[in-house]
């Protein structure tokens, strides 16, 4: 492939990742809005189910739904082991903890996958992308905190905060396991697997807790809740695979320094306020760390894939 062509792969991949990390800002208020009326581990069960769901139709289409062989599926089944556990720990993380609180735990997610991409990857980045690791996790801090270093101090974790943190350590896994574990499948049906295979981790899981569910209980926000989550999972899940293979997982990761910008965004969207004078330094430091890590290159270059 041409040089152009890899740099419109690059460019089309930065752009879904984009997008993609303003759909998770989303999931943070969605989640803790929906977190009381239903088992977390319910939730994350629908949310993968409707998911595969919505995605099986276009698959069949363009790919049949064959059996893609146990070596495959044992593939599939470790990504999605991962992604289970991030957002099984996320929903039961909102049970305990604030959105603002799970979005600040999660920009320790670019240096997790950093860590585990080094392991299994064998990608080194430079000092400088190193230091915009640091810069970024900064920035989202300050983020979070106002500037108020005082708020920093006296922040306690809490036992959602312990949850959210061992759950973000596993996506941290998930994004180096979804280049390491590539096969030069299309996306779309490593996608579909994946989120079936998710799918049926949490039904083994549930299967406990689905007998005393009162499912017309169980009010219709979240049902609603749960379909958006369920659409944006499709959107998110594809979008983060399909990147990780092109520019690498690190790279991809990196977008999560964005998240509390744009959670109190969407908080100020629903009215709530914010010192954005205060808000300035951190959301500068973001973007650049953002930025430099973008431009880093690792040593190993990313795999080719295509997208559909």
């Amino acid at each position: 492939m041409s040089d152009a062509g890899d740099r419109s792969r690059e460019s089309r991949a930065h752009l879904l990742c984009f997008l993609a990390t303003m759909v998770v800002a989303t999931s943070f208020p969605v989640g803790a809005a929906i977190t009381q009326g239903l088992d977390s581990l319910l939730i994350a069960l629908l949310r993968f189910s409707l998911a595969t769901a919505l995605l099986a139709p276009f698959v069949a289409w363009r790919y049949g739904l064959r059996f893609p062989g146990f070596a495959a599926l044992a593939r599939y089944g470790a990504i999605s082991l991962f992604f289970v556990v991030f957002f099984w720990g996320m929903f039961a993380a909102l049970r305990y903890t604030s959105a603002l609180n799970t979005a600040a735990i999660f920009t320790l997610l670019p240096t997790f996958t950093a860590v585990a991409s080094f392991i299994l990857l064998k990608d080194r980045l430079n000092a400088l992308a190193m230091t915009a690791l640091a810069v970024g996790m900064g920035g989202a801090m300050w983020v979070v905190f106002r500037g108020d270093g005082a708020a920093f101090l006296a922040l306690n974790l809490n036992r959602g905060d312990v949850i959210f943190l061992l759950a973000t350590i596993s996506m941290g896994l998930y994004g180096a396991l979804v280049k390491h574990l590539y096969r030069g499948e299309p996306m779309a049906q490593m996608t579909f697997w994946t989120l079936l295979c998710g799918a049926a981790w949490l039904l083994v899981l549930s299967l406990p807790r689905l007998h005393g569910v009162v499912w017309t209980a169980v009010p219709f926000p979240v049902y609603a809740g749960i379909v958006y989550l369920g659409i944006s999972t499709v959107i998110t899940f594809f979008s983060f695979q399909w990147s990780a293979t092109v520019i690498g997982p690190t790279k991809v990761m990196s977008y999560s320094y964005l998240n509390p910008a744009l959670v109190l965004l969407i908080g100020l969207g629903l009215g709530h306020a914010a010192p954005w004078g205060a808000l300035w330094p951190g959301l500068l430091m973001t973007l650049g760390a953002t930025v430099i890590l973008q431009r880093a290159r690792p040593r190993r270059s990313p795999r080719r894939v295509e997208a559909g």
